[in-house]
């Protein structure tokens, strides 16, 4: 483990542009509960069926239950090592953007300040009728909410079927092409277009750093892949090099 830890550091002291892609293992050592696994249904409806533009056309009081619970449960979670580290990677001796696929807003919360949510955020609301986007921190909102121009307001995220926000897109493609160091934390690399995400910085010539539980498909393209919880690696990496 220690001669990974700086492998990984001599690699991110060379570099002049990091970009790190997160996913929910990070999110997880916070205790947030992932889509998939034993802890991904709610009330007996699994993500899929609610997160879907269809489901909140068809009862966007039962999707906001949902979300209601959602957003009490991620109000309980703190950061945890890793956003604490990461957030720290922004006084590096480097250009860093952090990428994220979470939705609850931790890595803010923890200090981060150049975040680039791709799946949107938890804490924001937004109406598609009138084009409206506030952020929002109260818990519970109605069920739903309405917008002044009177149509139900939604979380501002990411749905299945949906696209991502193109400008969001953007701005992680230029991240991604100018970086010299890709670091993958917590995050099953299967999930498109966000598993890409690596692999496009390798392709014009990136590192690439991989911190999970366990091996992934991007596993074997990895420079240095660390094999356990981010909240243990990603402090022990930014102390090797700040």
């Amino acid at each position: 483990m220690k001669h990974l830890v700086e492998k990984a550091a001599e690699l991110l002291n060379k570099a002049r542009a990091v970009v790190a892609v997160t996913g929910a293992g990070v999110s997880a050592e916070s205790g947030i509960p992932t889509f998939r696994g034993e802890d991904g249904l709610w009330n007996t409806y699994r993500a899929e069926d609610l997160a879907t533009p269809e489901a909140f056309a068809k009862n966007p009081a039962l999707v906001w239950q949902w979300y209601n619970w959602r957003r009490g449960l991620f109000r309980k979670s703190s950061p945890n090592p890793a956003h604490v580290a990461l957030a720290k990677m922004e006084n590096g001796p480097f250009d860093f953007t952090l990428v994220t696929q979470n939705i609850d807003g931790l890595h803010s919360l923890a200090g981060s300040k150049n975040v680039l949510e791709v799946h949107g955020s938890i804490w924001r609301i937004r109406c598609d009728t009138c084009g409206y986007v506030e952020h929002n921190e109260t818990v519970p909102l109605p069920e739903p909410p309405f917008c002044t121009c009177g149509a139900p307001l939604r979380p501002d995220v990411v749905w299945f079927g949906e696209a991502l926000e193109a400008g969001i897109i953007g701005k992680v493609m230029e991240a991604l092409m100018r970086a010299e160091v890709v670091i993958v934390a917590g995050t099953s690399s299967v999930v498109y277009p966000a598993a890409s995400f690596a692999v496009t910085a390798m392709q014009a010539g990136a590192a690439c750093i991989e911190v999970n539980l366990h091996n992934t498909p991007l596993t074997p393209m990895a420079d240095v892949a660390i094999c356990g919880k981010a909240g243990d690696i990603m402090p022990q990496i930014v102390k090797a090099i700040l």
